[in-house]
């Protein structure tokens, strides 16, 4: 993939690249209280766990070779995050009534998004998106869904906006009647 704006580059999370995604969660104290396990706990163990048993599932689940998502580097150092794996390693997202899944199909699904001031609003996002769906149809995935929301929603606003979504393919795949939007990229 070409490097995106400002010379960014993408990687898929890995054991390797784990010292990466450490060095990330302790640059930004947001997305490490989440540790983008919202969608992956059931609500129950979420809300029970602490910031550091947040993290520390994420980095099992990583150690244990497991999709979790792409980093963005500036250089050498991460600047960017977003989250990719199969929408049944979600287990909240799963259950969540207002996203229920929209068919039988096996889907990858892209949760969260976390950029760095630095470069935000230089097309990080976008990238990301582009490598995530690459490392997804890597993996063998043929869908891939995100669940977008418009700029300045309060709640979920780490999902990012359907403008992104559709700037790298995916389109509109919201049931008549759903207020949650889903958006699709079918791998070809």
């Amino acid at each position: 993939m070409p490097p995106a704006p400002l010379g960014l580059t993408f990687h898929p999370v890995t054991p390797a690249r784990l010292p990466d995604l450490s060095a990330f969660m302790q640059a930004h104290g947001k997305f490490r209280y989440c540790a983008c396990m919202r969608w992956r706990m059931r609500s129950t163990d979420f809300s029970s766990s602490t910031k550091q048993d947040r993290v520390e599932t994420l980095e099992v689940l990583v150690r244990e070779g497991k999709p979790v998502g792409v980093l963005a580097y500036l250089e050498r150092e991460p600047v960017g995050w977003c989250s990719v794996a199969p929408r049944e390693t979600h287990a909240a997202l799963e259950r969540y009534r207002a996203l229920p899944r929209i068919d039988d199909k096996p889907v990858w699904s892209v949760v969260c998004f976390f950029v760095s001031a630095r470069v935000r609003r230089s097309g990080a996002t976008r990238g990301l998106l582009k490598a995530a769906v690459d490392y997804a149809a890597a993996q063998g995935a043929e869908i891939i869904e995100g669940y977008p929301v418009e700029p300045c929603a309060r709640l979920y606003a780490y999902m990012g906006s359907p403008a992104t979504f559709r700037a790298v393919g995916f389109q509109d795949a919201t049931p008549p009647g759903q207020t949650r939007a889903v958006m699709r990229y079918f791998v070809k």
